[in-house]
């Protein structure tokens, strides 16, 4: 496998009243083509704020990340936006999807933002990928919280991007739910060779990943036992 992500020394701090909150403290990881990692770590220990910093969605306090081996954080804001748009999905937690827009019109709208072609034979291909076929035409509105998860996945893949990052992706759902979002993630891995990077508070989730890490007191460290 070859390297696709590497953050070096990563560090973000916010700043809270008069102090200086040092969330992430010098974050390093390599991230192969192909795999699929989760993150975990307690509430605010900075798991969603690290993935924000690996897709180029903020800018770190120090330290680099790069992508295919460029420092992302040379780019100005809008080749920034560019890179998320052509090299990169996102998996929301809470979907994030339009509520006026279809199914296939949210699927389909990450290329209509990159100014290709209005592909909705793709959009539609994955949109039955995830087995949604039946609710193609269905607005957010309609549909379960499942439902519209698979969709937002869906979504992510639209343009065929390098790495999908995916920030708590089955905390807004049942057991049932979770577990068949995990199962597509694993066969898109599997079948397709995507890479994944999970964040998620779930032991369950986590463990259908090749590797976990655990954020602690703002490093990252390999996990050996989710027990």
């Amino acid at each position: 496998m070859s390297e696709l992500l590497v953050a070096e020394n990563l560090q973000k701090s916010f700043r809270d009243g008069l102090r200086e909150l040092h969330v992430l403290k010098g974050i390093s990881l390599r991230v192969d083509k192909g795999e699929l990692i989760a993150i975990m770590g307690h509430s605010g220990a900075g798991k969603s704020t690290l993935l924000h910093l690996f897709g180029g969605f903020d800018r770190p306090t120090g330290g680099k990340v790069y992508f295919d081996g460029a420092d992302i954080y040379k780019l100005s804001d809008n080749e920034l936006a560019y890179f998320r748009n052509r090299k990169i999905g996102f998996v929301f937690q809470f979907y994030c999807l339009l509520p006026e827009f279809s199914v296939l019109e949210n699927v389909v709208l990450p290329a209509m933002i990159s100014g290709r072609a209005n592909n909705k034979k793709r959009a539609s291909e994955l949109i039955e990928r995830v087995g949604l076929s039946e609710r193609i035409n269905h607005r957010p509105p309609q549909l379960s919280a499942g439902e519209m998860q698979r969709a937002g996945l869906a979504r992510a893949l639209m343009n065929e991007p390098e790495i999908v990052f995916a920030d708590e992706p089955t905390g807004n759902l049942d057991a049932d739910n979770s577990s068949s979002i995990m199962e597509l993630i694993k066969g898109l891995n599997r079948e397709e060779k995507q890479t994944f990077i999970i964040v998620t508070h779930e032991h369950d989730v986590a463990e259908k990943a090749e590797r976990v890490l655990v954020i602690v007191d703002g490093g990252l460290e390999e996990s050996r036992n989710l027990n």
